[in-house]
Formats: C-alpha cells, structure tokens, sequence
C-alpha cells in the first residue's frame, strides 16, 4: 500500500484527525457554560442543554428535568450570538472533519495528496480553525440571555460568568481549532510528496 504522504505528512493526517475530533466533540458535547439551578447543575453547548426546569402538574411545581437533549428547535437557542455560533463552529468543524479524513485516505493512497493539494487542505484548515474561534469568541455574548441568568444566579452578562463558569468542551473545541490553524496549517505545507514528471 503507497502513500502519497512524507512522513511529515503522516504527522499532519494523524495530528489533523486529532484536532478535528477533539473540536467536533467539544462542539457537540453541552458542557462550555456550567452552573446551577435550582440546586441542580446544569450545562450548555451552543445548541444542547443539560437539565431545565419544567412544569409538574402533579405536584403543581416546576422541577427540574436531569437530562441532556437539543433545542426543539434553532429558534429556541437562547440567543442570536449562540445561534450564529453554532452555524459558524459547525461548519468550522466541518471543514477540519474534511480535511483530516482526506489527509488519513493520503496515507494509504497514492499519488491523492501533492504539494499544491497538501497546501489548498492547509488553507481549508486555517479556514475551518478560524471559524471556530470566531463561535468560540461570540459564544460569551450570549450569557446575557435570560436562561443563562436564571442559571448564573442573575448575575451574568455578555463576558461575565456571574457564578458559572467555562466547561471542558469549550476548551477542547477551542484547543482542536487553535492546533489546527496554527500547526496543521504549517505542517500541511511539507505533508505531500512532489508530483513525478512524466515525460509525455
């Protein structure tokens, strides 16, 4: 089996597998804003959301519901700022997926990856990296939404946590993002092998 990769190459796919992993799990994962209600820990992604409040007709109480699930739908994200992440970083993540199972089929097939390809899949990555940043930096404008409030003891706004605090999953996604446009980036520059000339 040949491979259209140096070994720098191979680096960068696996290291470009990684950072897409890593960024496509923090975004999915609803634990980048952690707090309380109701005595309850509760979380949020851009589009998830880890226990809420809800009416038991039984007991005539609002209680709250421990469990995970997404927005009914995209207009019920709390926020303008949080609906535009979620697109944002989604197609962000994309663009890394893409790119990372590109760069691992170059490893087993020839000739699929050059140099000029290896540099385009950088610039796709610079790309895919900065649009997840971008959400990344407009997701705290968000927390000044009502249901954020509600979980930061009403003391948060946009850029204060008030009681809550930033969750593992934003780091990751963060951290996925940044290693990409940084080093894949630099790395997708030496990853193909030159083309032969064929004497035609």
């Amino acid at each position: 089996m040949a491979s259209s990769l140096t070994c720098v190459g191979v680096v960068w796919a696996l290291l470009s597998f990684l950072c897409a992993a890593a960024s496509c799990v923090g975004f999915f994962m609803p634990y980048w804003l952690l707090g309380s209600q109701m005595d309850k820990p509760v979380s949020f992604g851009t589009f998830r959301r880890c226990s809420y409040p809800v009416r038991d007709e039984e007991r005539q109480a609002t209680v709250m519901l421990e469990q995970c699930g997404r927005y009914a739908s995209f207009q019920g994200i709390p926020s303008l700022e949080w609906r535009i992440c979620t697109v944002v970083t989604g197609v962000g993540c994309g663009l890394l997926l893409l790119v990372a199972l590109t760069a691992l089929m170059g490893c087993c097939i020839s000739d699929l990856i050059s140099r000029t390809i290896g540099r385009v899949a950088g610039g796709i990555q610079f790309v895919g990296g900065l649009l997840i940043g971008s959400g990344c930096a407009l997701y705290p404008l968000g927390w000044d939404s009502e249901e954020v409030r509600q979980t930061c003891s009403n003391s948060s706004d946009q850029f204060e946590l008030g009681s809550c605090e930033i969750g593992w999953a934003y780091y990751c996604t963060g951290a996925g993002a940044a290693t990409a446009m940084l080093l894949c980036t630099w790395l997708a520059c030496f990853a193909g092998k030159k083309q032969k000339q064929y004497p035609y």
